[in-house]
């Protein structure tokens, strides 16, 4: 009973302090949080991360926090602080979820649901990292979304702190160049242009990520070995319907998905997730392009089929039409 009511008690804290941060939101910019700073004096590096923390979990734009950190502070303190601060709020509202729902949510959840929780958890500090280099989802709200699963905290953290720390330097240093324009600073053109570069790094990340996220390609004998194994793994043709039913056939159990319509239809996979998915195409050219992109959504088990339905064919294996 008493845990039922600190739940309870926790809840409406929490919901409250959300209702205010959203009717004060306007009020929440980067001149007030710099006259918060400077009223702490020397402990205005403290109040700072503090403020990111609490912000974090009340889910107020962590955009706003970050150049001003990098403004405040410069682009090294404001880093480390910013980091700091977004990873202490991360923390709190992974704490927050899974105190307050995380049973509940196991007791209750099943079905696709249920395998994409175990798919995470089966995935620990690897999906967290992956989340945090490709912002697939709301950083705010996917700190409370991950406190329903249960990866481990040390893990949640660690990984939250290393994988936001690309985007931590080039938003700060951002905020830095931002302050030093708006002074006239000297080797203006050189920040500008670094800060550019950092960004630049930044929106390269996910296809980074998504590259390394790719398992390796297979061939048709591997394929053909595990579908007579009877390994739980989806076929994805890339094909059109067209060359699906048309002269190469398909592979029998293959699902057809247009390469068109992989990006905009994925939603559709979503059981596959976290399990096998091998694509197959004409050759493999479509194949490579789908992997990235599913890579690039989430899908952790993605596999192109060297060669497709021409080395099929050639191989002499069976297809339908």
């Amino acid at each position: 009973m008493t845990k039922t009511l600190t739940r309870i008690a926790l809840l409406l804290v929490l919901v409250a302090g959300i209702a205010l941060a959203i009717v004060y939101r306007d009020a929440f910019d980067a001149a007030a949080l710099e006259a918060w700073v400077d009223n702490a004096g020397a402990a205005g590096p403290v109040a700072f991360v503090l403020i990111y923390a609490l912000a974090t979990v009340l889910f107020l734009p962590g955009s706003v926090l970050t150049l001003a950190g990098g403004a405040l502070f410069g682009p090294v303190l404001g880093t480390v602080l910013n980091l700091t601060g977004a990873t202490l709020g991360a923390a709190l509202a992974f704490l927050v979820s899974r105190h307050l729902a995380s049973d509940w949510v196991a007791r209750r959840t099943g079905g696709r649901l249920r395998q994409l929780i175990q798919g995470v958890e089966s995935e620990g500090w690897r999906f967290v990292a992956f989340v945090r280099l490709v912002p697939l989802f709301p950083f705010n709200l996917l700190n409370y979304a991950l406190g329903l699963t249960r990866i481990p905290f040390w893990h949640y953290v660690v990984a939250s702190y290393v994988c936001m720390l690309p985007g931590a330097i080039a938003y700060t240093y951002l905020g830095y160049a931002g302050r030093e324009a708006i002074a006239g600073g000297e080797s203006l053109i050189q920040k500008i242009l670094l800060g550019i570069a950092l960004l630049a790094v930044v929106a390269f990340l996910p296809r980074l990520v998504a590259r390394l996220r790719r398992g390796p390609t297979l061939d048709i004998a591997a394929l053909r070995a595990r579908l007579d194994a009877g390994d739980d793994l989806l076929v994805l043709d890339v094909r059109t319907p067209e060359e699906f039913t048309g002269e190469l056939g398909h592979i029998q159990g293959a699902r057809n998905l247009p390469l068109d319509a992989v990006a905009t239809s994925s939603s559709e996979l979503a059981d596959w997730q976290e399990r096998p998915v091998l694509l197959v195409c004409r050759t493999d050219r479509r194949s490579a392009k789908a992997a990235q992109i599913l890579a690039r959504k989430g899908f952790a088990d993605v596999h192109v089929v060297a060669g497709g339905m021409e080395a099929w064919n050639a191989a002499g294996l069976p297809v339908e039409r």
